[in-house]
């Protein structure tokens, strides 16, 4: 009898997605699961060596091709909000998902077309006299082209992927997909982690050793199971339409604060509810945006269910509010992009390591953009033993729950990046003067006698620092933001991404110009062993040290954060 009830038991869990529900359900979980991931596989395994890609076959100078890189890099972090706001408000998700991959899969084939058609770079160079020929506009334009398909598929895919993984599931029954979610969204970040280290490993081990064209190839093979896999499951999805788009509410409050700006504040005033909401009066900071939620004549600005005539002249509390709370996030968002400035040079430290003794075994010699793998590595060992062993021992240790909060690690996280600037601009400070003395300073593809490993203690910090500062920004976005507004929370690191590679570019041209004055050699030569790297470096830590202290001040202008006004507030009852 009780085997058979737990049978019964096991078939009313799994009817519903099964049987119920023609569409959705766990089924389609796979399809988009692959998908995400083997994008990601083909994407990110372009990126580590496409300085050296640039560099050899484009004949670009090292800063030029950090620009091209740092587009890229803020046009692949941008995109995904933009395409998101695109889904929900008017395509939505499978579409969205569906035209990224098609998208992606052009871009790729056309990158790989680069290295199969002679005419698309510029001949080999001259060796006897070092003379170049420089790159046509046409081949500009065919690699930035494939680099912007690439992008806007990435932004198509990543935007969408997460949430229509999660609309799937909203279908089956109710209990079935609480603990089904659980495990996607598990399965989800886990995918994401391995086909980064796919992508660090096999993708650039196969480039280094088997040449561009089957290495690009690859990518290319990989995008296509990538749609493939999202497409052959079409006949099963939900497919949830567009809605309004979120952006709209902020833009209304401020276009109603400026139309009520004659209006007071004071006692007397009436405020708009929203239907539901416990908000009955908006807070006293940015107090000016209070009035975009005035109500002036209840006749004549609301309707007969008490909702404004005129949104774009009267607001809700809750609306307000809203925007205040994204507008109080902004300084301390902007902390963050110094971390992201810093985490994004790994084109410089390819350079670096490409030029060190770099062979683990007789046979075996680690990918120049390989060395990526050990900053991941670090970021996973930092949540694996934070969440079970750290957290849990202090706890031990002080007989009671021990909790770091979100700003405390992002604080730690931009300390442990100016570290990592400071270390980096030593190891590179020793690497110059043995090839100084070594007798190979003038040539920019000698193998300085040092082992590439004395780049792991950088690595290791930087992905401590990124494990650190931007899963706390992520919490730290979500945790104040109103639910609403999540989405938009957690994109902003996204932003913060790319507008840090903007000014990355920025810092690195102003640099490369000041020190290039005066007939002198620039701090970022093509040629590292030429170039000063170790001062280049510096000025990143001194940069990030100074971040360090505006990120005080922040935290301190900011207040308590909502779960500790919530603790405070509890502990007065």
């Amino acid at each position: 009898m009780e085997s058979s009830s737990v049978d019964e038991k096991k078939d009313t869990i799994k009817e519903p997605l099964l049987k119920s529900s023609p569409r959705g359900g766990v089924r389609t979980m796979p399809f988009i699961i692959a998908n995400g991931m083997l994008e990601r596989v083909a994407s990110f395994g372009l990126t580590p060596n496409m300085t050296l890609y640039l560099m050899r076959q484009y004949h670009m100078e090292m800063t030029a091709a950090s620009n091209v890189l740092f587009y890229w890099s803020a046009a692949t972090n941008f995109l995904p909000i933009l395409g998101a706001i695109i889904a929900d408000s008017y395509v939505g998700r499978f579409h969205m998902i569906g035209f990224g991959s098609v998208v992606s899969l052009l871009g790729m084939i056309l990158l790989w077309l680069t290295t199969m058609i002679p005419q698309a770079t510029p001949p080999p160079c001259i060796e006897s006299n070092n003379s170049c020929d420089s790159t046509t506009s046409f081949q500009l334009l065919l690699l930035f082209t494939s680099f912007a398909l690439i992008s806007t598929g990435a932004g198509g895919i990543r935007s969408s992927s997460l949430a229509f993984g999660a609309d799937q599931l909203e279908k089956g029954d109710g209990c079935e997909s609480v603990g089904v979610s659980g495990r996607y969204l598990s399965w989800y970040y886990a995918s994401y982690t391995f086909s980064v280290l796919i992508a660090l490993t096999c993708m650039v081990y196969i480039q280094e050793n088997m040449g561009w064209q089957f290495g690009f190839g690859v990518s290319v093979v990989v995008m296509l199971f990538a749609a493939l896999s999202f497409f052959l499951a079409t006949p099963f999805y939900v497919k949830v339409k567009a809605k309004a788009s979120l952006l709209t509410e902020p833009i209304k409050v401020i276009v109603s604060s400026y139309k009520n700006s004659s209006l007071k504040l004071n006692s007397t005033n009436m405020f708009l509810q929203k239907n539901g909401s416990a908000l009955v009066f908006p807070s006293e900071k940015m107090r000016f945006l209070n009035k975009a939620c005035i109500i002036r004549d209840p006749q004549k600005d609301l309707t007969a269910d008490g909702r404004a005539k005129d949104p774009w002249s009267l607001c809700t509390v809750d609306q307000v509010e809203d925007l205040k709370a994204i507008l109080k996030v902004i300084p301390i968002w902007s902390t963050g992009m110094v971390t992201f400035i810093n985490i994004s040079q790994n084109s410089f430290s390819i350079l670096q390591a490409s030029s060190m003794n770099r062979r683990i075994t007789g046979n075996f010699e680690i990918p120049a953009g390989s060395f990526g793998i050990f900053a991941v590595s670090s970021l996973i060992l930092w949540v694996a033993l934070y969440d079970q062993v750290l957290l849990p021992l202090a706890s031990r240790i002080k007989g009671k729950p021990v909790y770091v909060n979100a700003r405390q690690r992002m604080g730690t996280g931009i300390f442990l990046s100016s570290l990592c600037m400071i270390v980096t601009a030593a190891v590179e400070y020793i690497r110059r003067t043995l090839a100084i003395k070594q007798g190979v300073s003038d040539d920019p593809e000698a193998m300085v006698d040092m082992s590439a490993l004395w780049l792991l203690p950088q690595y290791c910090l930087m992905g401590l620092a990124e494990g650190l500062n931007a899963i706390a920004q992520n919490e730290f976005y979500i945790s104040e933001f109103p639910r609403s507004m999540s989405s938009m929370a957690s994109n902003l690191s996204g932003a913060g991404m790319s507008v840090a590679s903007l000014l990355a570019s920025f810092l690195m041209n102003s640099i490369d110009d000041l020190t290039k004055k005066g007939g002198q050699g620039s701090w970022i030569s093509t040629n590292i062993n030429k170039g000063h790297y170790d001062y280049y470096f510096c000025v990143l830590a001194g940069l990030s040290m100074v971040n360090m202290l505006y990120f005080l001040i922040c935290c301190w202008a900011y207040g308590p954060c909502r779960a500790e006004e919530g603790k405070a507030s509890d502990e007065q009852v």
